[in-house]
């Protein structure tokens, strides 16, 4: 046996009586398609249940599997100590997968435990599924922030590892959707939200699993999801099955999305490898982006790849434009990676000859000496976007009302420390935002007093 459903559930605590203590019927719907499909679930009679959810342990760069015989856990931050509930892990299953995980280059094992209690993402879709049926181990998996393609080998994994140990084995992929739907809602509102789960619940009623890989990773950050990597997982260990899918419900009353929906494996089916489709679109994607970069962007992709492979910074080639030959000024680099950021340094005034040799030395700096990530490693450098930011003059201004942060960037100063944030950056949409960024990057508190500089930037790409 190997995977033999699936199910995509959130996970919202107010959803449980004892918590809602009567607000739990806003979500009725909710309540309903959840018992229909953990009774679908129990059916199935699973030998073994593996849940991967937001909440429990999460690295970067590796994926956490829960060690040990049982765990247990009790919803006291949310006002309810009595309400608690304990399982039996799938040793087996998890020693197993470890070792699957291992010979296939995921890094995934069950080192680096902080906590062992069961999280309300865990809880709370086996709190559901017990009301039909609990004589199942649980294998429960914390996520990650690697690419989607990674998450998809780990799913892989997991179907494997069931097919080799013949478990009758059904996946929970615990998750709400985005908490941005409301302005009155706990989290705020951002357009991404609504167009988040407008595009999630479609794909999720379909089982274009395809579709959720492929998630512009600006609207899924603005957007403040929850589940998204649950589902990638998810669809890596349905890779090649035929699935009979339902969206069994949507709603997000207070301001958060909650989907359910379902996904029985019918057969085998070829043509859904959407990990191997996923990775020739990155490929292409990724080729044709470096095929059309301006010649400052290819300056800085040269000098980053020079200094990795070599240990030696690049002189500017020969035959350079004008533009970067012929003029200094402040240049800020910017490396992407699966969608997100993966450095970025800069300097506010050019402090180099001229401006390709500030290009080239920051590229290298925003490879390997932004603190927040590693140094960039030889087998990422195909995987990088650039993008280089020239920076026009600095002009104080008097207020934030002289800001646009589509139009501007922004420096703070307050004595010796000062922070810059970049213009038209993704879920950055408010001065407000904008000034607090910097002050954090400064480390000004909120509520010392700043100048304010602004300047506007020329992107390239």
């Amino acid at each position: 046996m190997s995977i033999i459903a699936a199910f995509a559930v959130p996970h919202p605590p107010i959803i449980l009586p004892e918590i809602g203590r009567g607000e739990e019927q806003t979500i009725s719907a909710t309540t309903r398609a959840y018992r229909a499909a953990m009774g679908r679930a129990a059916r199935f009679r699973p030998e073994t249940i593996v849940l991967t959810s937001p909440h429990s342990v999460m690295y970067e760069d590796y994926f956490h599997i829960s060690p040990g015989r049982r765990a247990d856990g009790t919803f006291s931050q949310f006002g309810a100590p009595q309400v608690r509930l304990e399982t039996e892990y799938d040793v087996e299953f998890v020693t197993a997968l470890e070792k699957r995980c291992g010979g296939c280059g995921v890094p995934a094992g069950t080192l680096g435990e902080r906590n062992p209690a069961l999280d309300h993402g865990t809880m709370i879709p086996l709190r559901f599924l017990n009301e039909f049926f609990s004589d199942y181990r649980l294998v429960r998996i914390g996520l990650s922030g690697l690419s989607p393609l990674e998450h998809y080998r780990l799913g892989q994994c997991i179907a494997q590892t069931a097919e080799a140990l013949g478990r009758r084995t059904i996946f929970l992929a615990s998750g709400d959707l985005s908490h941005k739907l409301t302005r009155d809602g706990p989290y705020g509102f951002a357009p991404e939200g609504p167009e988040f789960d407008r595009l999630a619940t479609a794909a999720l009623g379909k089982g274009d699993f395809a579709a959720l890989l492929e998630m512009d990773p600006d609207v899924c950050e603005a957007a403040a999801e929850c589940g998204l990597r649950s589902f990638w997982i998810m669809a890596g260990a349905l890779d090649q099955k035929a699935v009979a899918s339902e969206l069994l419900s949507y709603e997000g009353p207070f301001g958060v999305g909650y989907g359910v929906a379902a996904f029985e494996v019918t057969g085998p089916d070829e043509s859904r490898n959407f990990g191997g489709q996923f990775q020739q679109a990155e490929r292409d994607r990724l080729a044709a982006g470096k095929a059309a970069e301006d010649p400052l962007v290819r300056l800085a992709r040269m000098s980053l790849e020079t200094y990795v492979k070599t240990g030696r910074y690049a002189d500017p080639p020969q035959g350079l434009p004008d533009t970067l030959t012929g003029s200094r000024a402040g240049a800020f680099v910017s490396l992407k990676k699966d969608g997100r950021l993966r450095g970025c340094i800069g300097t506010i005034a050019p402090t180099r000859a001229c401006l390709a040799e500030e290009i080239l030395h920051n590229a290298v700096s925003a490879g390997t000496g932004d603190p927040r990530f590693p140094p960039v490693r030889k087998e990422e450098l195909e995987t990088l976007v650039y993008s280089v930011d020239v920076l026009g003059e600095p002009e104080p201004i008097a207020s934030e009302a002289e800001l646009d942060p589509k139009k501007y960037g922004v420096i703070v100063e307050q004595g010796t420390r000062r922070g810059l944030l970049l213009p038209d950056l993704a879920g950055v949409d408010t001065p407000d935002l904008q000034i607090a960024i910097a002050r954090r990057k400064a480390g000004i508190g909120p509520d010392e007093p700043v100048k304010l500089w602004r300047f506007e930037v020329v992107r390239h790409r």
